[in-house]
């Protein structure tokens, strides 16, 4: 509205308009961006910033060398000359400071994070535990004058220490001094697509399928120039191309706010005076400014990230110790070297181990056999787009087993990529070469990175200038000077971090060297560490199958909230069963331990408070076996669950009344086991559909154990061997459905996605309706045997299955099997045998040829091939066992 609209429609009260103007007159904003402003660190007396910080360094390199050389003096000098230049000791000190609370609480810290590792000085702290220069990582990557910004260490703890750190740092600088920090989510391009899939009423799946299309991070332009079946579908169906114009209006706009996961800033008073604040919906006080802005602003901005690995790590050294009292107390303590650690990565069993668990890195494990730390810095850096595609990997992996030369330009690059093998790989590879060849200053080299690194062609053109020239100075010749500037720009522009990846690549090796070496303990505070999750609950306790540890049934006399050692082996935790939660653990373990044994059910309702230990959670602990201890059947217990209860209750009543005594209580248990209604065990399979229903996975058995023997004749792959095919091949698989979802499309076909499990593990199967409408959709029912045909598809980290056949167990062996093999033995063979067996064949006839392997003297194999074609009915089966033994029949497709 204009001025006049505004002042007639206030006509009745002026003395608003003139108020309006007064303000707007007071309001005067004015934007520092020059000034940093850190938090007041209070140094000992007769000490300034600088001086303190060197103090502390100087007793840092006591503890870290046995010798400081000259190298090492050089190093730090220089790194405090640069921080006292640039003046960050106070921002050095306060990292140092609230990292030392960590420790004095025993609250584990990890060895770094991003290019902080390169520093000496965050070394000689204890802010990182990797030494730069053994590692050959730079500073000048992390500070170097060229750079204005304050300097970013992102510190991990433990996760359940980080909230303490926290509430340390806001008791030290103040509540009103401290602020978590906003973030902004923005319509990005699989959500956006959702989003408009939705507005534009677009079926669902259609939306989902178009969405998973679009590759992570990349914008819906990119995706349709990268991804040759989404701009068909662009291009020829009407409905994707109005989804997807649609979706790009909107792309990029800012969605919803929320709350950083880890960024903390703190002011040097109230932080009302530096930056407006704002309420979260859950009333956490958090800045209006997001985290780049903050940083402009010249504020101190620190990520405090609650790292579960390293709750792991801390737990199972703990664990470890109460056995082992020479084994190490400290991750530092952990050799770096250990045969068996290198062994257990080169064979990729690394589920469980700290950014090594997929399925694409174990297959980069399987090729590159790591033979020492250097190799696992590298793994962490090649495994991603820009190094896979550009076929570095695969030069890399040549190079280390010497399938390939190692051809170094000039005899300078030779120290700086002898742990490459030759490859640029880092970023800081970049900049060494920059430095040693052409002469380059530290912020220069640093220049030249980020000009590589974001691909800016008219930065690389000029660095290329002053690289040549440079390089000349040092006798190179102009033409070779450009090949390896080449080399620099087709390599360096993937190239990564290397302070980060060695800190990454030393988590990474510690939780390998726990796995390896201590096993027992590792797997179990692995696993407590993911209680809430049942697929990984799933996945890491078929590892300990595989790995020869037993996994013990829950029960309510030995199980805790976490799972727990057992005399060799590991007892299910009871926070791990569905409808069981911390405050019914705890009551169920103060009951056992301040009392008996539990006798009979009975005995357990009335020592439990109903409140917290539910009907609801009895029968989840009743479906789970926590009570076969008691010695009866779990059909019996459920079925008589009402009665008991009542009669607890009631029990309870009378005690709370005064009427009875808790002795009286006890007593009164005998003799109620046998009070329950008679019932029968449930039949195998409602007994392990329950223990799936409220475990997640089937513990004391498995419906497909008894058909294991006989699966393998049908089957290409048990599932936990897909992840080994990183190609998308057809394979054969089977199981036992499990999650089940039929839907139509968008063109009212059905199809449909499961989940297919063997003894080895889970996978997705899709059938798309081709599929489904050629016969597979009948087959398709929960809890059914099936076996599946299909190829890998590898769009997502995990492989899944997409279905061309689907055939069901019960008759799969007429279908696939089509010659029967029988191993005989001359030696004692008996002419009424073989009438049996020609009596048996008469009886079973059918399409499957039959053929002998007869085992002859001098070691002799003669095959024989009949005309006579059976029925592989289980009758001819177990009789043809009886005949001639167990592992005499082999079943050919």
């Amino acid at each position: 509205k204009s001025p006049q609209e505004i002042k007639q429609i206030f006509a009745e009260i002026p003395q608003a308009i003139k108020s309006t103007t007064e303000i707007t007159e007071k309001c005067n904003l004015q934007l520092d961006f020059e000034t940093m402003h850190l938090p007041d660190y209070k140094v000992p007396e007769n000490y300034n910033f600088d001086e303190y910080l060197r103090n502390l360094c100087e007793g840092g390199l006591k503890k870290r060398y046995t010798k400081a050389t000259p190298d090492i003096r050089r190093r730090l000098d220089y790194e405090l000359s640069v921080i006292s230049q640039m003046g960050f000791a106070s921002y050095f000190l306060i990292v140092w400071d609230f990292i030392e609370y960590a420790k004095r609480q025993k609250i584990m810290v990890g060895p770094g994070r991003g290019s902080g590792a390169g520093s000496l000085v965050a070394y000689l702290l204890g802010i990182t535990e990797l030494d730069p220069l053994k590692y050959g990582l730079l500073f000048e990557r992390f500070l170097n004058p060229g750079r204005k910004s304050m300097p970013d260490l992102d510190i991990d703890f433990a996760d359940n220490g980080r909230d303490r750190v926290i509430d340390y740092v806001k008791e030290k600088y103040g509540q009103k001094n401290v602020a978590q920090i906003i973030t902004f989510g923005t319509m990005l391009a699989r959500a956006v697509v959702r989003d408009t899939g939705r507005v534009l009423n677009v079926p669902l799946l259609e939306v989902d399928g178009i969405a998973k299309l679009i590759p992570f991070g990349e914008t819906i332009q990119g995706a349709l120039q990268l991804v040759p079946e989404l701009n068909r579908r662009y291009e020829t169906e009407g409905v994707v191309r109005n989804l997807l114009d649609t979706a790009q209006r909107i792309e990029g706009i800012k969605r919803h706010t929320g709350v950083h996961a880890a960024g903390i800033v703190i002011t040097p008073g109230e932080m009302v005076n530096y930056v407006p604040l704002a309420k979260s919906s859950k009333n956490v006080v958090t800045t209006q400014y997001e985290d780049s802005a903050l940083i402009r602003l010249g504020l101190l901005k620190i990520d405090f990230l609650g790292l579960r690995t390293l709750t792991v790590i801390d737990e199972a050294l703990k664990l470890i110790s109460k056995r082992a009292k020479e084994a190490p107390r400290e991750p530092s303590d952990i050799p770096l070297d250990d045969r068996k650690t290198y062994k257990l990565l080169a064979q990729a069993k690394s589920a469980g181990v700290f950014q090594l668990e997929s399925a694409g890195m174990r297959d980069l494990l399987r090729k590159l056999k790591p033979t020492e730390f250097s190799d696992l810095i590298a793994l962490v850096a090649l495994y991603r787009p820009g190094p896979i595609g550009s076929g570095m990997v695969d030069e890399f992996v040549a190079r280390k087993h010497k399938r390939a030369k190692i051809n170094h330009e000039h005899p300078l690059l030779e120290p700086i990529l002898k742990d490459t093998y030759g490859v640029i790989l880092y970023q800081e590879d970049v900049m060494r070469i920059a430095t040693e060849l052409a002469g380059f200053a530290p912020e220069q080299a640093d220049v030249l990175r980020q000009a590589m690194g974001k691909k800016i062609p008219t930065e690389i053109e000029r660095q290329r200038e002053n690289f040549v020239k440079g390089a000349g100075k040092k006798e190179i010749s102009p033409g070779k000077a450009n090949r390896i500037f080449d080399a620099m720009v087709k390599f360096g522009g993937y190239g990564f971090n290397k302070s980060h990846a060695s800190a990454y690549a030393l988590l990474a090796y510690q939780t390998a060297w726990l796995k390896a070496n201590y096993p027992l303990e590792y797997m179990t505070v692995l696993l407590s560490s993911e209680v809430e999750d049942t697929d990984k609950i799933v996945e890491y306790i078929s590892e300990c199958r595989q790995m020869g540890i037993t996994v013990l049934s829950p029960s309510v006399e030995k199980s805790f909230s976490e799972f727990r050692i057992e005399n060799g082996s590991i007892r299910f935790s009871l926070l791990a069963i569905k409808n069981v939660g911390q405050g019914a653990i705890d009551f169920i373990v103060g009951a056992r331990e301040s009392g008996e044994a539990f006798t009979s059910l009975y005995d357990f309702c009335v020592r439990v408070d109903s409140r917290l230990v539910n009907r609801r959670a009895i029968e989840s602990l009743i479906k789970a076996g926590c009570f076969d201890s008691l010695g009866q059947p779990r059909a019996q217990l459920f079925k008589g669950l009402d009665l008991v209860l009542e009669k607890a209750s009631r029990a309870q009543k009378e005690r709370l009344s005064g009427q009875t005594s808790f002795m009286d209580l006890v007593d009164s248990t005998f003799g109620e086991a046998e009070e329950l209604p008679p019932s029968k065990e449930w039949q195998e399979n409602k007994l392990l559909a329950y223990e799936k229903e409220v475990l997640g996975f089937y513990i004391t058995g498995h419906p497909l154990a008894r058909f294991a023997e006989e699966m393998k004749n049908y089957v290409s792959h048990s599932i936990d061997k897909l992840h080994e095919s990183v190609a998308e091949i057809q394979v054969s698989i089977g199981g036992i459905i499990g999650s089940l979802n039929k839907k139509k499309t968008k063109k009212g076909q059905l199809m449909a996605i499961f989940k297919l499990e063997d003894l080895t593990g889970m996978v997705e199967v899709i059938v798309f309706p081709g599929a489904y409408e050629n016969g597979i959709g009948k087959y398709l029912l929960r809890d059914e045997m099936v076996i599946v045909k299909g190829r890998i598809n590898w769009r997502e980290e995990k492989p899944r299955i997409v279905a061309s056949e689907v055939i069901p167990f019960n008759c799969a062996r007429e279908l696939l099997i089509r010659q029967m093999t029988l191993n005989l033995s001359t030696a004692g063979l008996e002419e009424d045998t073989l009438k049996k067996l020609k009596e048996l064949f008469i009886k079973n006839q059918g399409n499957c040829r039959v053929s002998f392997n007869l085992s002859a003297p001098r070691n002799r194999i003669v095959n024989i091939r009949s005309k006579t074609q059976v029925k592989l009915s289980e009758e001819l089966l177990d009789e043809v066992k009886r005949l001639l033994g167990k592992d005499s029949i082999q079943l050919l497709r």
